[in-house]
């Protein structure tokens, strides 16, 4: 919570601080992968989507807990008024239609509570009933004063009982689910960031070259006058000014796309001018494979949904024995009932009544389908044991394969920064060589091309680094730079 807290209140302010400082006219905002990464999580529409998807299975979980709490239930008909021709059944068995005119009442109010562990449901309830006949100027009441009861089944499939331990699990998977998302919106943050950094970089090359060939076009154009240069070379002198030219209007037309597509996802104003900076301050560590398992194991919702999915798998199997062979129900009451022409005489010596009943369903000649069910259900129990097994193996390697690959990445970064310096530094002293006739444009070329290869690889191995640093987050749902857990509250929740 503390680090959603800060990545949010980081987020407030650097969107106020955008905000004043894109009204200064041609300057250019500046976002870091932290800024980034704080707008994305903080108001981007895939962040308010696990918001409300939380906010879902909060209420599922919370509905889930009152299944199980008493109930108290007033319920009742007021009025019911009829005038209508109805058939009566006479004493000699013929019908007559006999014109009725009734107001009718009723009421009950019933304590109900479910036993989870058994099956088991009782209830306690009082209830009274009333009768105006227009047509014989009557008034007649009856009730049952005080009633209980209850209804037992017996070899029948308890779908509370499971139900009590699959719940907890699927809250549990939905909470740390969250996490996992704001997580993942980090990383795909980070990818726009890259792509859109790739495009930029690929921008500024591109400005850069187009400079550097138009001064190579102006210095040759000297050079043909004093007849020092070939038309062969000064020819593709040329043709190298349009090719940047029509590099940097690709790369003009991919920045756009790259700029409403990030501004889009972090919900920035169109109308801002961005520039990224290159996130070169990285913390090189190594992450221990074990703790990051374990962590894993401890932090994410496999655990849990392994375990829910297991529980399916046995439940099944259980709903289709019990609801294939011998199925019976127990439902026994007892109370006070009574009737009276007045409301106080129902109440007054009630008689005493009870019931007792037990239904019985018994599967007879079913062709084999109760034991073809049964069969059937093994099968998809055997089949889901298999699957999950599977899947903690690949979980369990991917954990693993995922630290293996990010502590190999420092070794990259390291040669990929050398080899940029060493191709920027190259590629200056061949143009100034070129200028001075000194070498030919192909080799002039070779140089450009070697410096461009260069700091793409550059900027590619930071964007390795980073999104493997937010896959180790994902997959182990820990801070190993801060060494603690990750955790975030869903402020949707917070009134709640």
């Amino acid at each position: 919570m503390r680090i959603y807290r800060i990545y949010l209140l980081s987020a407030i302010l650097f969107f106020n601080w955008c905000n004043s400082y894109s009204q200064e006219v041609g300057k250019k905002t500046k976002l870091s992968l932290s800024n980034v990464i704080s707008l994305a999580i903080s108001q981007s529409s895939s962040v308010k989507y696990a918001q409300n998807r939380n906010v879902n299975y909060y209420w599922r979980w919370r509905n889930f807990k009152t299944t199980f709490r008493p109930q108290l239930i007033l319920s009742g008909t007021m009025p019911d008024f009829r005038q209508t021709n109805t058939p009566i059944t006479q004493p000699d068995g013929s019908i007559e239609f006999k014109n009725i005119s009734q107001l009718k009442a009723s009421s009950t109010l019933a304590f109900s509570q479910y036993i989870p562990q058994t099956g088991t449901s009782v209830y306690a309830a009082t209830s009274l009933y009333g009768i105006q006949d227009y047509n014989n100027n009557t008034l007649s009441f009856s009730g049952n004063p005080f009633s209980i009861g209850f209804s037992q089944p017996i070899f029948a499939y308890n779908w509370a009982k499971w139900a009590r331990q699959t719940e907890p699990l699927v809250y549990e998977e939905a909470q740390k689910n969250f996490v996992e998302s704001i997580e993942e919106i980090s990383l795909s943050a980070t990818s726009r960031f890259f792509r859109y950094l790739r495009i930029q970089t690929n921008f500024n090359l591109a400005t850069s070259n187009l400079k550097n060939s138009r001064d190579n076009l102006k210095i040759a154009e000297v050079k043909q006058k004093l007849g020092e240069i070939s038309e062969n070379d000064f020819s593709r002198i040329k043709l190298s000014v349009l090719n940047a030219q029509k590099a940097l209007s690709k790369a003009e037309m991919d920045l756009k796309n790259a700029d409403f597509e990030l501004k889009s996802y972090i919900g920035l104003d169109q109308d801002l001018e961005l520039e990224l900076e290159i996130p070169l301050e990285m913390t090189l560590y190594e992450v221990n494979p074990e703790k990051a398992l374990a962590e894993a194991l401890t932090n994410r919702k496999e655990t849990p949904e392994f375990k829910r999915r297991l529980i399916d798998a046995e439940r099944g199997l259980v709903q289709a024995k019990r609801n294939n062979g011998l199925r019976a129900t127990v439902r026994g009451s007892f109370g006070l009932s009574n009737s009276a022409s007045d409301l106080g005489g129902v109440y007054d010596n009630p008689e005493k009544q009870q019931t007792l009943s037990l239904g019985l369903s018994i599967p007879i000649l079913d062709w084999g389908r109760s034991k073809s069910g049964v069969k059937l259900a093994e099968s998809r129990r055997d089949l889901i044991l298999f699957d999950v097994e599977k899947d903690r193996k690949d979980f369990e390697r991917g954990v693993v394969v995922q630290v293996e690959q990010f502590n190999l990445l420092e070794d990259q970064i390291v040669t990929a920064r050398e080899a940029d310096k060493v191709a920027k530094n190259g590629y200056e002293i061949a143009l100034k060589r070129f200028q001075n006739g000194e070498i030919s444009i192909t080799d002039l070329n070779i140089s450009l091309a070697e410096r461009e290869s260069a700091k793409r690889d550059y900027i590619s191995s930071i964007r390795s680094y980073w999104e493997s640093y937010f896959l180790i987050r994902i997959l182990t749902l820990y801070d190993f730079e801060m060494e603690q857990k990750i955790t975030y509250d869903n402020p949707m929740l917070n009134n709640q």
